[in-house]
């Protein structure tokens, strides 16, 4: 049902119907779309707030992908339909809308490209998909192939939603000089001043073709007939009306009449996206279809090749080979990859969190520094001079501060010491913090070292009398809105994260040559520590916050939102648990919060509105934030568990992130594993028959932490001021794994094997063994071969 090719390039699904949501996603600086195996399609490109060329048939609100994306009938699509000119007979390809179940089916997700391939009545059907790097358009191939011994006669039509466009104005034409579809709209606008900025929106969606067509239609009422989009009735016709749309909803659909020998295939090229003016849509076509005529390189063909370049640069830092080949996969080819997307596009949004920036580029940090480099420095010149940070980065003139980034959060400071050090381990860039930045205003400018000072100290300041820090309408948990929003409720988890991001920035100051404000560091998180043990715990586990009214929640006398998984694993992390309360809220968190799926967020789900805690309740049990199996916190907890040195249960938590290979697991999730979703859905105790289900949500920044998972701890290969330090941690099941390495320009080749007789974690560089396991003085450009040997279990 699922596979890898032999080349490691694609995930391959062999049923439309059995994981009918699966999907791929491909992005580059100007769009993404997100592609089902059925041929539903979600896509926006930036003009420069996100916008969309593909509508639902309906008013929509301004929203990209919505968690477990509901599909239907008329969703936006991109599909063929096929009719044997002889016998009639009709079907669709890649399954929608038609939904006849072809002989044979493959939707393989590959790194650059999408392809769906099928077989059915003697012909062979292989749509793929691709996008230019720099450009808002779909680049589609369409093969035709006989597979029969008799010669066929076939009509294609080639079907491009394009959805209620504008309720304002709204047509659709076929321009023969084009060679295909335009559908324009006007954008509504109420206010006279909004019409500067209208004005200079793309409004138009093309569909251009390589060959042109029989026929043609542009309304969608007209298409579909008395057949619906199942059986469109123009489709039973000889031939498409060649209509137009005036203010009636529009699409995109060409048909072409073909006969083929046996053996023989035909291929279609088309180009399908937004545009501005007839003329920039005369452009593409010159550029993608007509220059190689003249003697220039196929566009198509070169963009295509420039787009496949392009995801080869986000290509990851590590190449593991380990008894889990299905991980060896994930973490080689996909994991950076999806960790690539959101450094290098920032989510394609133009306000990200400033706690998502931040942590995306942590990521970039192992794919290009410098361009992590270069988003912290962002960062902090929108810093508050008081140290505080804003809710959302801009990051672009005209852009503002929208939906949740009104909201005001307080974590947004502790990020910024937590993800420098991973950039530092990296580069051992420590220059980095002389970098004089203005804080927001421009009247002040100030190190990054002092930046980042001030972030600190606003976080000791941001705290109550006991020593907590406020939380107001939301910290980490976005919908955590209302525990604060009098001015009293704290938060735990944040707490817990400020003294974690103290000591990290002690740790800082210390290899910067900063002892005093070291010694002053440590101990700020020293004190957290105490006022955490002294008013969150519990007993068996850490409460998660304390509201307004000085109600302690997320403790053993609730009967719901009973326990968190931030407050164990960020215990973990800044230190605030000794051994004692490391066993009790490790064994309170399996019995409690996992699940065959991954760790569960809080349990039991809430299941009605709890007024001091806020709209996280209101959400449904068991998604999203109301204790789905959120990856992003369990990352945190499986970063936590290397911290601590519980391998076992670390390796176990971080596989269940990865759908499969159990096939009854796959379909369970319904995802396949070529990206690591939002969440699964969770209140597996609560309601077991949804549990498990992806959704397919692949924005969320949980991949940079899985990767630190595996540099840090998992492999143990992480960078420090001195070199890089060799410590893996792997699970007892496995005898050995290796790991090439790329770091600071040399190339690592380390291999990990257990050996009777070793007692303790042993290091070899060329064949001499490094006592401290630190390697040193590296030289870029060299390669160094490495030996690890590990007690035996």
């Amino acid at each position: 049902m699922i596979r890898a090719t032999q080349d490691n390039e694609y995930v391959e699904l062999t049923s439309p119907t059995q994981l009918p949501k699966a999907s791929g996603f491909l992005w580059n600086e100007k769009m993404m779309i997100h592609v089902n195996c059925r041929g539903y399609a979600v896509a926006q490109f930036m003009q420069p707030e996100p916008a969309k060329y593909s509508y639902a048939p309906n008013l929509e609100a301004k929203t990209f992908m919505q968690p477990e994306q509901p599909y239907y009938a008329h969703h936006p699509g991109r599909f063929l339909y096929v009719k044997d000119e002889e016998t009639g007979e009709i079907f669709s390809a890649p399954y929608e809308p038609v939904r006849v179940l072809p002989d044979h089916y493959t939707f393989a997700v590959g790194k650059h490209n999408i392809v769906w391939k099928l077989e059915h009545l003697g012909i062979a059907v292989e749509m793929t998909l691709s996008l230019p790097k720099d450009e808002a358009m779909e680049l589609w191939r369409v093969k035709v192939k006989n597979l029969s011994d008799r010669k066929r006669k076939l009509s294609i039509y080639p079907y491009f939603t394009v959805g209620y466009m504008s309720w304002m104005n709204q047509s659709a034409e076929y321009h023969e000089e084009l060679q295909g579809m335009v559908c324009s709209a006007i954008t509504p606008y109420q206010k006279y001043q909004d019409y500067a900025k209208i004005k200079q929106l793309k409004d138009k969606t093309f569909l251009l073709a390589d060959q042109p067509p029989r026929a043609w239609e542009a309304s969608q009422e007209a298409f579909e007939g008395e057949g619906g989009i199942g059986m469109p009735s123009a489709v039973q016709q000889e031939e498409l009306s060649k209509g137009d749309a005036r203010y009636e909803m529009p699409l995109c659909v060409l048909q072409y009449s073909l006969e083929l020998a046996p053996g023989e295939d035909k291929l279609y090229r088309f180009i399908f996206g937004p545009a501005k003016t007839e003329e920039e849509i005369a452009q593409i076509r010159q550029q993608y279809f007509l220059n190689a005529a003249s003697g220039g390189e196929d566009g198509f063909a070169a963009a295509e090749r420039e787009y496949a370049g392009y995801i080869q640069e986000g290509k990851g830092c590590i190449e593991i080979k380990t008894p889990d080949p299905e991980l060896d996969n994930f973490v080689n080819h996909w994991l950076p990859r999806q960790m690539y997307y959101h450094g290098q596009t920032n989510r394609l949004t133009t306000d990200p969190q400033t706690r998502n920036y931040l942590q995306d580029n942590m990521g970039m940090s192992y794919i290009k520094p410098q361009m992590a480099r270069n988003a912290f420095l962002t960062a902090l010149s929108q810093q508050n001079a008081s140290g505080a940070m804003p809710d959302g980065i801009i990051l672009h003139e005209a852009a503002e501060l929208k939906y949740i980034n009104q909201v005001p959060h307080m974590d947004h400071c502790v990020w910024l010491p937590i993800c420098l050090s991973t950039y530092l381990d990296e580069t051992n860039d420590y220059t980095i913090l002389e970098e004089e930045v203005a804080f927001a205003g421009g009247e002040e400018t100030a190190t990054v070292y002092e930046h980042i000072n001030r972030a600190m100290f606003w976080l000791m300041e941001a705290t109550d009398e006991r020593g907590l820090n406020y939380i107001d309408q939301g910290d980490w948990c976005d919908p955590m809105n209302m525990v604060g929003y009098k001015g009293k409720g704290v938060s735990g988890w944040l707490t817990m994260a400020s003294a974690y991001a103290f000591m990290i920035w002690a740790d800082i100051c210390a290899t910067s040559g900063r002892p005093e404000m070291s010694r002053k560091l440590a101990a700020a998180a020293d004190e957290a520590n105490v006022v955490i043990n002294q008013y969150l715990w519990d007993g068996n586990w850490y409460a998660r916050g304390i509201t307004d009214d000085n109600v302690v929640f997320g403790i053993s006398k609730d009967t719901e939102g009973r326990i968190f998984i931030n407050p164990q694993g960020w215990a973990l992390l800044c230190g605030a648990a000794d051994a004692s309360k490391q066993e009790k809220l490790m064994r309170a968190v399996k019995e409690q919060l996992e699940t065959p799926y991954g760790l569960e967020k809080l349990a039991p789900s809430y299941t009605a509105m709890r007024e001091d805690v806020g709209r996280v309740t209101q959400k449904h049990p068991g998604t999203a934030e109301n204790g789905a199996v959120y990856n992003h916190a369990a990352a945190f907890y499986i970063y936590a568990l290397y911290a601590v040195g519980e391998p076992d249960d670390a390796y176990r938590l971080l596989r269940k992130m990865i759908p499969g290979p159990d096939p009854e697991d796959l379909v369970r999730r319904g995802q396949l594993p070529v990206f690591i979703p939002n969440y699964y859905r969770g209140a597996y105790r609560q309601f077991p028959r949804t549990a498990g289900r992806s959704s397919h949500l692949f924005n969320t920044g949980t991949v940079p932490w899985v990767y630190r998972c595996l540099i840090d701890g998992l492999f143990g290969v992480q960078g420090n001021e001195a070199g890089i330090r060799i410590h893996p941690q792997l699970p007892a099941h496995w005898e050995e794994a290796s790991v090439k390495r790329s770091f600071r320009g040399a190339e690592l080749h380390v291999a990990m094997k257990r050996e009777a007789g070793v007692t303790a974690v042993e290091v070899y560089v060329n064949g001499n063994r490094i006592e401290d396991g630190i390697i040193k003085d590296m030289e870029a450009g060299r390669e160094y071969d490495i030996l690890v040997k590990l007690p035996p279990q």
